[in-house]
């Protein structure tokens, strides 16, 4: 049955046309459409728009949560979502911006057609000029009890050339064996994650990563749900492909689309820009000089100085903690040297922190130190068993009196520039 009508015939006539083409009638309430920018920073302009619903009974906004409810009790809410899905295209196609259509489906419309509901979009969508490609179909993959019916919804949908993406990625059950599994061109990422990484920095570590393993993994990444500069410095952080928020555009018309950022948003990214840009070339200070030591102390190696005279100038640098030295099997020699014995306070009790002949082969530190030894080499993040902290380590291979050795420099990166600092993959 083609969308009109659906739109008309529903059971119970629960649904009606409007008597404009711009709102649809249910149950005494006007619902219309708006649409909500989403912007590409890297492009300076919006690059698609979240079709989102707007109800008001007798000029009282109606909340659309409470829209969807009603219909559920009424038995009609897939028929409402596909009118509105219908009401939605048809704004669309009226402007036909070149860019993105977000649009969300119900839990109840795929279960009720899983494979016919992308035929009745596509069809729809030919009688109104709109190409499949032109549409992202937004889901929430943790909502539908049998997962292999939104599998064959997405199978279908995207044979037909609709784009797919998982919306509210990261709050609920929401978890990244359904994203391998689903494999969609866009993830999106919850509002909580960007109100916890505002509150915690460790939070703000997770978000960077989590949006980094998504756009590895092969899909496009969007920030939902920022409204100030604050959130929206932390989402730019992020590498986001795409951000979305009041902060970058409020829900509106199609008549209102400006392609390019308004001049003070613009600003805002520019400032980003430059603080940025600054911040790397105090990094990049800080790398050289890290780097100076580390081979300073390769030399005192060499000429057979102690370990820690070696070392002292190491872990005197903000952010170093240790420094310990392997031999070509991965075995440590010796304790470790550390900032706490540079200040004279022992360690906190801990029986994995007296180390001297453990074997660290296993560690990629140690592993890439022999496979790279012209280089120093630096670790992905882990938890460090000396202090349970989170840790990075660099690693050189280098020549000593008693053979070859990789001499193993562990920092705290949450430590440096309150927390925001990427390190290369090597210096």
């Amino acid at each position: 049955m083609a969308l009109t009508q659906t739109l008309m015939n529903g059971g119970n006539d629960t649904l009606k046309k409007g008597k404009v083409a711009n709102h649809l009638l249910f149950r005494g309430m006007k619902v219309t459409s708006a649409f909500q920018p989403i912007v590409s920073l890297t492009h300076q302009r919006t690059v698609g728009y979240e079709a989102l619903v707007r109800a008001n009974s007798s000029g009282t906004p109606v909340a659309p949560p409470h829209l969807f409810e009603m219909a559920r009790n009424l038995g009609g809410i897939d028929r409402l979502d596909r009118g509105v899905a219908q009401l939605h295209l048809n704004q669309f196609a009226r402007s036909q911006p070149p860019v993105w259509l977000f649009l969300n489906l119900h839990p109840a419309s795929i279960s009720a057609g899983p494979e016919a509901l992308p035929a009745e979009l596509s069809a729809q969508m030919h009688h109104l000029g709109i190409h499949p490609q032109q549409v992202v179909l937004e889901v929430i993959e943790e909502t539908l009890a049998d997962a292999t019916v939104l599998d064959n919804f997405i199978v279908k949908a995207k044979d037909m050339g609709f784009r797919i993406a998982i919306d509210d990625f990261g709050v609920g059950d929401s978890n990244f064996e359904r994203v391998w599994r689903l494999s969609p061109h866009i993830v999106k990422f919850d509002r909580a994650l960007l109100l916890n990484a505002e509150k915690n920095r460790r939070a703000r570590q997770l978000f960077r990563s989590l949006v980094a393993m998504i756009r590895e993994s092969g899909s496009l990444a969007v920030v939902e749900g920022v409204e100030t500069a604050a959130q929206a410095e932390i989402a730019l952080e992020t590498d986001a492909d795409m951000f979305q928020g009041f902060f970058f555009g409020r829900p509106n018309t199609l008549q209102d689309h400006h392609p390019k950022l308004d001049p003070e948003l613009a600003h805002f990214v520019h400032g980003h820009r430059q603080a940025s840009w600054l911040q790397s070339q105090t990094h990049g200070d800080f790398l050289r000089l890290l780097r100076f030591e580390i081979l300073a102390a390769c030399h005192k190696l060499a000429r057979k100085e102690p370990m820690r005279e070696i070392c002292q100038d190491l872990v005197a640098l903000q952010g170093v903690k240790r420094c310990f030295l392997l031999d070509a099997k991965g075995i440590q020699q010796g304790e470790i040297v550390s900032s706490e014995h540079r200040t004279g306070h022992s360690p906190f009790f801990n029986p994995l922190y007296q180390s001297s002949g453990a074997c660290w082969a296993h560690r990629d530190y140690f592993r890439n130190a022999m496979d790279n030894p012209s280089q120093i080499n630096i670790s992905r993040p882990y938890v460090a068993l000396p202090d349970a902290e989170r840790t990075i380590t660099l690693s050189v291979f280098t020549y000593t009196s008693q053979g070859n050795m990789v001499l193993c420099v562990d920092i705290h990166p949450d430590e440096l520039f309150d927390g925001r600092f990427d390190l290369p993959h090597s210096l």
